[in-house]
C-alpha cells in the first residue's frame, strides 16, 4: 500500500544561498530501507515539478536512518534575490513528506490505512 512519507519519516531543512539541504530521518529502522530503496536522488527531484532547477545529490546515513539531500538551484536564485518566500528550505521539506513510499503490509499502522 502507498502511504505518504509522513507516517515514515520527518524532515529538516537548511538552506544557502540558492542551495536547500533536507535530511528525511526514519521513525523506526524497519522503515528506513523502504526510504532508501524508493526515495531517490531522482524521484525527489521529480516531486518537486520543475522546481528544483539544477543537480539533487543524496547522501544515506546509515547510522542515523536518515537520508540528506542537497538541492541546487532549488530556491528561487536565493532566499535574498526572490520574493516568493514559499521557496524557503522548510517550505521544500514540509512538503516532501507528501512523497508517496511503497509499504508492505506487515509494516501498515492503522494511521497509514485510514491515512490519517
Amino acid at each position: 500500500m502507498k502511504v505518504q512519507l509522513q507516517h515514515l519519516a520527518h524532515a529538516r531543512s537548511g538552506d544557502k544561498g540558492d542551495t536547500s539541504n533536507i535530511a528525511v530521518f526514519a521513525y523506526k529502522a524497519e522503515y528506513y530501507p523502504l526510504l532508501k530503496e524508493q526515495l531517490t536522488a531522482d524521484r525527489f527531484r521529480a516531486f518537486y515539478r520543475g522546481a528544483i532547477k539544477g543537480e539533487v545529490l543524496r547522501y544515506p546515513v546509515d547510522g542515523l536512518q536518515a537520508i540528506n539531500f542537497v538541492a541546487h538551484g532549488a530556491l528561487g536564485g536565493g532566499v535574498s534575490r526572490s520574493l516568493c518566500l514559499d521557496n524557503y528550505g522548510k517550505a521544500l521539506s514540509a512538503a516532501i513528506l507528501g512523497f508517496e513510499i511503497e509499504v508492505p503490509e506487515a509494516l501498515l499502522t492503522p494511521a497509514m490505512r485510514s491515512g490519517v
